[in-house]
């Protein structure tokens, strides 16, 4: 029976559970193809909670090392290569230009990251595309709701796109920068133009058309980058 597991200290984040999963495998503890313990067999092993394991797993399901099939089990994906993992702890102040800086990150990679979408996503990935915008639907006067699965979305495009290093930068920005999405929502003002856009992007995903889906994330974008350069911090302060 394959070993490898040991309990890791409860102080540490998912982030610290991420990267041990991640070096286990690297080093030959399992390999692609082969199915992961069970949840509560891992959780008891590592010394953590189901939610903190959990929440590594889908972290290793974002950036493409671990295949979760409801029912089955978790699987080691085949050909999977991490490049990057993201900071748990981020100490930079919150600002008008850090939020731009942020935004402006995002265009060139998310506008590749969909167009790359358009051809390469396969069903099941358009499936949880349009599971989560029903979600974000439900929940748009849900800013913490909305802001996570507005952001799952994205990243769903990226995992989408097979580029391994547009997935993990993407989740990198994700994982950095949670605080800064989330007001950035605030800014954007409209939550429902927010979403229909999201829907667009989709549509566009669905036919297929990797031009109009970049054009989309791009209009997308930019329009949040608008409104930050708009954004006035002194009259329009944000908690």
């Amino acid at each position: 029976m394959k070993t490898g597991f040991k309990p890791v200290l409860k102080s540490n984040l998912a982030d610290d559970l991420t990267k041990h999963l991640v070096q286990m495998i690297h080093y030959g503890a399992y390999e692609p193809g082969d199915r992961l313990p069970t949840i509560r067999e891992m959780a008891r092993s590592f010394g953590v909670g189901h939610p903190t394991l959990r929440e590594a797993l889908k972290k290793l399901e974002a950036i493409g090392v671990v295949e979760i099939k409801h029912g089955s089990g978790v699987y080691v994906r085949k050909g999977q290569h991490v490049l990057l993992l993201s900071n748990p702890v981020f100490n930079g102040v919150v600002s008008k230009k850090l939020m731009l800086d942020l935004i402006e990150a995002r265009i060139p990679i998310e506008r590749k990251s969909a167009a790359l979408a358009a051809t390469s996503a396969t069903d099941s990935h358009l499936t949880r595309m349009s599971n989560l915008l029903a979600r974000a639907e439900e929940n748009l006067d849900n800013d913490d709701m909305l802001t996570k699965t507005n952001m799952t979305f994205h990243q769903e495009i990226a995992i989408a796109s097979g580029n391994v290093v547009i997935a993990q930068t993407q989740e990198v920005l994700m994982n950095l920068f949670q605080h800064e999405q989330r007001l950035i929502l605030g800014i954007y003002g409209s939550r429902r133009k927010d979403h229909q856009e999201h829907i667009g992007i989709l549509q566009a995903l669905r036919h297929r058309n990797a031009s109009l889906a970049q054009a989309r994330m791009k209009k997308h974008l930019e329009g949040v980058r608008q409104a930050l350069i708009l954004w006035d911090p002194e009259k329009n302060p944000l908690s």
